[in-house]
Formats: structure tokens, C-alpha cells, sequence
């Protein structure tokens, strides 16, 4: 029998698995997300994980994490610091060791901390004294003889033995947060359905981290309750997958082909992989030789009929330019998403950063305006790609999707909308008339040519990058091409018509307006609720229609003394604003470390800021 526990009760906590890439720790993290979400707790997770798909063993270059942030109340960031951190060797600690809350549990393999490991992670002798890390809650296990024992008798080679380490340490996560196995279980079985012997010495090395969890002393268990949030079917989405969901939505919703060409690139890949996966919904999915195959072929597909989307990241974006200036001047509806990465060139393809938006807005030739907009969390990631396919088809335009590998790769419980709930799309058809088909005659609102689908008699067209008349023909009528030119540019700023006005979190004036884009949600809303309840005038502003902005942008800065721009790049939104709102001075808070703010960063910016006379 093990020891009763006696429960410690908490509103929140953090905890980061972290190791070598090949010790699990992504699979870890993501099956301790998934079961804390059917507990009912609400939960923010960010995984962290090298370029390389073998990186250096046991150096801090390879060291993979996985951070999971849960609550009994809303959670809108992974967490600044970690109040539990399993490392599954010494690299691990050098790793995360900044990152610990005073106090914090350590789990670690003892057996992993040998003398060449110790050295391979930039230590002399000992991590945990080196690091100052004595007055912490240190638990040195030793993990990778506890599980060789316990699967001593089941006739596995050595090598499938280690790869149940991440299990024993999930087991004993579990015993300390009051989780249970079961789900995991499951998941075992289901993953190895054909391989029982591996499911069972998984859920072997399970529960014999459980039931040593519960032997150990230093271990207090922590309860973290469900939080009450609304009634409903949830599960736990990475951005990715909403994303692709989004547009599977929109699809349906408009009586639609949903057809995804595209070409695998870091952090974009999960979209492709998620549509393609999806011929049971009637996705038609195409992995292109490179990322101009894909985008041409998605300017095909839509020529056809469908719903067209490609995906990307910044790299892919470059290649993909001059089949979105095709797109703009074919003028059909094209969703391009741009899932953006630290740069340039290569860069930090597995890190996250916002430094894409210039050429989202900018990175084509000639006068080439595309509709521009932004996700903030994993689950809007549905809502927004939901929205860029909609305005693509209704407005007969390009629209480019801004997330990042923040977005792409965290996860979030979602509450799955009901189609009836999403709002309808409505293909602007071509319709037979009595007079000729005019393939660039307009919607006198919304400026938008009409969809003739090919082989429809009556209504064939030219189409091409040529420019054309509003009859198809090709023209070289300098005062075509400047009408032209306007109207589409008038079009997609007639957007602007259709998207909400910006919102104000806190007070609608006040000392301080703090402005972001995108992924820095989470983290300025925590900061800004923070701020307000120590005392500070401080209020938020975060974009998510990039341009066409918002049509009431000005009023709300003018209602602030000083405007702040938090953004994961050098300024490039705040630059943006400035071209706009020359009125206006736009202090910048800015970071471009491949990683995400903190909340600590961003309220001590803020603090200084209001400190300037």
C-alpha cells in the first residue's frame, strides 16, 4: 500500500519535461496536456524543441521541453516559470535551470548524470550545486534502472526498455497532480495495437512510476481543480490542426472543395498533414515538388471551384510571391498561410517569431494588395482561418493567415462550435444574363468580380497575369491598368466594411495602451491584468485584422497618453502603424530570441514607460 496523500490545493501550476530529443518528452508533455484538459482544468502548453532531427546527445543544443501551464481559472500563457521540472539529464538543467520558480521541484534521471553527460552540458562535477539548486525540492530518481528493472522479465531489447523512460516519469507526474492513468493507457493500446507487448511494457513502466511517486516522501501532492468554464464538447488543438479544421468549416459552409496545395516546411507542415488526412471530409490535398507547385496549384483549384489554401513559412512565403501576385491579378480567392519562424534564411526553424509581417503586407511586385490577417491563440486559429476563407471567397481575393510555431505547435482546450453557429458563405457566383459574360465587371459594393467556373456555357474567360480589360481581353492602356489598379486596391480595402472595430481590454482611456499583434495575446493579457490590479492605468489593444486595419484605430490611440507596440521582432508592426498614424508616437517593447515573451518582461517595460516624464 502506498502513503495517503495529502493534497495541497492551487489555482495554478507549470511544469516543463524536458531532455534529449529522442527521450519522448514532446509525447510526455502532450499526453499529461490531454489528460489534465479531460480533467477540465484550462491549460496553455508550449513546446520547445531543436532544429536538428538527431541534435548533439546530451549537449544543451539538444535538449527538447514541453511546458504545460494549468489552472482552476483561465490560463492564457504557458507560463513564465516552472514549478515542476523533470529533466532527464544534466543538459536539462542547464537548459531550464533560469526558468525555475524558487522552491520548484526537480525530478531527475540520476543514472542519466554521469561523468561525460555532466561534461557534455557545460558543468564541472555536480548540476544541481552548480546551479544553486541545493534549497530546492530535488528529487534524484533513478529512472533508467527502475524501469530496466521492472521490465526486466519482458523479453525486450534494451533500446525499447529506455524509450519507457518518459512513461515512468509521466506515472509519477500523475501520482502528483491526482491524475489518472487510464487515459494513457488507452492511448497505449491504441498506438500499439498491433504491437501489445510494447503497449504493456508502457503501461508497465507507467504505473511503476506512479506507485514510486508514491513512495517518496519529498513529493507533495498538488490538486489543481476543474475550471468552471462553459458547457459544451471540448478537446485539447494545437494551432495547426484548428487551423486546417477552420478551413474543412469554411468549406462545408460554403458548398465547397476545400483543395490544400502545399510543400513541407517547419512549422507549417502539421496543416498539410492534418488535410490530408481528411478525405473522409472531401479534402483534396497535393504535396507539391516545391512551393511554387504548391501555390499554383491552389490558384488551379480555385480556378476550378474550390476553396484553395496553401501553407507555408517565411522561406516558403519568398518562393510563393509571385503566384499570390498571379492570384491578385487573376483576381480569384486564395488563402495563403504564412506559420512563421525565426529568420532569416534557415534561421531557428523550430523557434517562433513575428517577423514576416513586412512581407505579408510589402513582399510583392508591383501594386499587389492582399487581405492581411492574424491568429492569437491555438483555438482562434480556427476562427481566423474560418475568416480569411470567407472574406477570400466573398471579396474574390488573396488573403494571407499570420500564425507562428507559438500558435502552431501550442495547444489549448477548444470548445467545439456547431456549424449552425458560424456565420454563412456565400460564393459570389457568376449568373447567365441576357447580355455577353464580362469577366472583371463588379459588385458594385464590394468591388468583387464574379466566380465563373470553367466549362459553365456562355461564360469562358481568359485569365493570366497579363494585364486585362473588364472584358478579359489583355491591355497595355495605361489608363486601364492605373482603373485597374484601383479597383483592386479599393476591394480589399473595402474589407474594412466587413471587419469588427478594434477592442479595448481594460479602461477605453488611461495612461498606457498596450499594442500587439497576433501570438503576443496571451502574454500582454495576462501582463495588463496584472499591472491593473497593482494600481497601474493601463489598458490592451490586439490586432488581428492587419490591413485592412480596423476603421476606429485612431479614435481608441487618442484616447491614451502613451502607446507601447509588444511584438516578437524589431518593430515592424510598430513601423507599420507609423506609416498610418503619423500623429501618434509608438514606443516598441520588442524580443526576437525565438521564444516567446514573459509576462515579467513585458510588465517591466510597461513600468518604465510610465515612469518617463
Amino acid at each position: 500500500m502506498g502513503r495517503k496523500p495529502q493534497f495541497i490545493e492551487k489555482d495554478e501550476v507549470v511544469i516543463r519535461f524536458s531532455g534529449d530529443s529522442g527521450d519522448g518528452m514532446q509525447l510526455t508533455g502532450t499526453l499529461f496536456s490531454d489528460t489534465a484538459a479531460l480533467y477540465g482544468n484550462d491549460l496553455a502548453t508550449f513546446p520547445d524543441y531543436p532544429a536538428e532531427i538527431r541534435a548533439p546527445q546530451g549537449t544543451v543544443g539538444g535538449v527538447s521541453g514541453f511546458t504545460v501551464h494549468l489552472g482552476h481559472s483561465e490560463v492564457n500563457t504557458p507560463g513564465d516559470y516552472a514549478d515542476v521540472l523533470v529533466a532527464m539529464n544534466p543538459a536539462a538543467i542547464k537548459a531550464n535551470a533560469q526558468w525555475l520558480k524558487e522552491g520548484s521541484t526537480i525530478i531527475y534521471d540520476s543514472d542519466s548524470f554521469t561523468e561525460s553527460n555532466i561534461r557534455k552540458a557545460g558543468y564541472i562535477t555536480d548540476p544541481i550545486k552548480e546551479e544553486n539548486l541545493q534549497d530546492y525540492n530535488v528529487i534524484a530518481a533513478p529512472i533508467t534502472s527502475m524501469v530496466k528493472e521492472a521490465l526486466k522479465n519482458f523479453g525486450l531489447d534494451p533500446k525499447s526498455v529506455l524509450r519507457t523512460k518518459n512513461m515512468f516519469v509521466l506515472g509519477m507526474v500523475y501520482w502528483m497532480f491526482d491524475r489518472k492513468l487510464s487515459y494513457t493507457e488507452d492511448y497505449c493500446d491504441r498506438k500499439f495495437k498491433n504491437r501489445p507487448e510494447i503497449a504493456e511494457a508502457n503501461k508497465i513502466a507507467l504505473r511503476a512510476g506512479y506507485y514510486y511517486a508514491e513512495t517518496i516522501e519529498a513529493l507533495t501532492p498538488v490538486r489543481i481543480n476543474p475550471a468552471p468554464i462553459e458547457k459544451g464538447k471540448y478537446r485539447n488543438i494545437n494551432g495547426n490542426t484548428a487551423t486546417a479544421w477552420g478551413f474543412i468549416a469554411a468549406a462545408e459552409k460554403a458548398g465547397l472543395k476545400l483543395f490544400v496545395g502545399s510543400y513541407p516546411i517547419t512549422p507549417a507542415t502539421g496543416i498539410l498533414e492534418e488535410l490530408a488526412a481528411r478525405k473522409d471530409l472531401g479534402v483534396i490535398s497535393f504535396q507539391g515538388e516545391d512551393e511554387i507547385a504548391g501555390i499554383c496549384s491552389a490558384i488551379g483549384a480555385s480556378f476550378a471551384g474550390c476553396l484553395a489554401v496553401t501553407s507555408t513559412s517565411g522561406p516558403g512565403l519568398a518562393l510563393k510571391t509571385e503566384g499570390i501576385g498571379l492570384a491578385v491579378m487573376a483576381e480569384l480567392p486564395l488563402v495563403i498561410v504564412d506559420v512563421q519562424r525565426g529568420g532569416p534564411s534557415t534561421g531557428l526553424p523550430t523557434k517562433t517569431e513575428q517577423a514576416d509581417l513586412m512581407q505579408a503586407l510589402f513582399g510583392r511586385n508591383g501594386e499587389c494588395p492582399v487581405v492581411v490577417l492574424a491568429a492569437s491563440t491555438p483555438t482562434d486559429c480556427f476562427h481566423y482561418a474560418y475568416q480569411a476563407a470567407k472574406i477570400a471567397i466573398e471579396h474574390m481575393t488573396s488573403v494571407l493567415l499570420l500564425s507562428d510555431s507559438y500558435l502552431a505547435n501550442g495547444s489549448e482546450p477548444w470548445h467545439i462550435p456547431k456549424m449552425s453557429e458560424l456565420p454563412d458563405i456565400k460564393p459570389p457566383y457568376a449568373r447567365k444574363e441576357n447580355e455577353p459574360y464580362i469577366p472583371y465587371k463588379r459588385d458594385e459594393k464590394r468591388l468583387n468580380r464574379y466566380w465563373a467556373i470553367p466549362g459553365t456555357p456562355g461564360m469562358e474567360h481568359r485569365i493570366g497575369g497579363l494585364e486585362k480589360t473588364i472584358k478579359g481581353t489583355v491591355s497595355y492602356v495605361p489608363e486601364n491598368h492605373e482603373y485597374m489598379i484601383k479597383m483592386r486596391d479599393e476591394k480589399v480595402k473595402r474589407v474594412t466594411e466587413k471587419i469588427p472595430p478594434l477592442n479595448v481590454y481594460g479602461d477605453e482611456t488611461g495612461d498606457l495602451l498596450l499594442v500587439g499583434w497576433g501570438s503576443t495575446y496571451g502574454h500582454m493579457l495576462t501582463s495588463v491584468k496584472e499591472l491593473r490590479e497593482e494600481g497601474y492605468n493601463v489598458s490592451l489593444a490586439c490586432f488581428n485584422y492587419i490591413y485592412p486595419l480596423p476603421s476606429n484605430v485612431r479614435d481608441v490611440f487618442s484616447k491614451f497618453k502613451k502607446i507601447a507596440v509588444c511584438e516578437i521582432n524589431l518593430g515592424q508592426f510598430a513601423n507599420y502603424l507609423r506609416m498610418n498614424f503619423q500623429q501618434f508616437h509608438f514606443y516598441q517593447i520588442n524580443k526576437v530570441q525565438g521564444l516567446p515573451f514573459t509576462v515579467k518582461e513585458i510588465k517591466e517595460n510597461s513600468i518604465k514607460l510610465l515612469e518617463i516624464k
